[in-house]
């Protein structure tokens, strides 16, 4: 693994623990015990930095999808989608992924091309595993359009809502899903 790869993981493990917002070089360079001259000859700037931190954590989020076995039915695979969204690695990874959305980060160009492509990868992943859990592949996009919006709505409202009130309307959704399905 070559230096950038190893601070580069770093950078996201410690990222993941603290969170995006605020984020600067100097703090984040002594907590992984480099300095912030190392992290901008290796990634260029701050901004360079955190496109490829939330780089990695979509492949860590594409590899978590792409572990999660086969439910019977896509209704049990929407409702363990969800269960895996609550914890590591997927937990850590989505809400750094919305909380760079909330920075402005990934509207803005050449980030905004980048995370199109990032987009598109996470799609197929979804699309891959609901496929695994019995939908039909001719159906799989218009499902994980519906999973995907709902299910990050959802990760969103973790913050204010009761988790059972959320995990019926998972439910929920599952059952649209795979009805969707067929």
């Amino acid at each position: 693994m070559s230096r950038r790869e190893e601070l580069l993981d770093q950078v996201t493990d410690h990222v993941l623990e603290h969170g995006l917002i605020g984020l600067t070089l100097r703090p984040v360079a002594a907590a992984i015990g480099t300095s912030d001259r190392m992290l901008v000859y290796h990634f260029g700037s701050r901004d360079g930095l955190v496109a490829a931190v939330v780089a990695r954590t979509e492949e860590r989020s594409i590899a978590a999808v792409d572990a999660l076995p086969a439910e019977i039915g896509v209704r049990a695979g929407v409702n363990a989608l969800w269960r895996a969204y609550q914890r590591p690695p997927l937990h850590g990874c989505l809400d750094l992924y919305l909380q760079a959305a909330a920075t402005g980060l990934l509207g803005k160009e050449p980030h905004r091309s980048l995370v199109l492509e990032a987009n598109e990868r996470w799609a197929r992943a979804l699309r891959g595993y609901v496929v695994r859990c019995g939908a039909p592949a001719s159906r799989a996009e218009r499902i994980v359009t519906l999973i995907d919006s709902a299910l990050f709505g959802f990760q969103l409202d973790l913050a204010t809502d009761h988790p059972g009130d959320l995990a019926r309307g998972v439910d929920d959704l599952a059952v649209a899903a795979a009805a969707l399905a067929g």
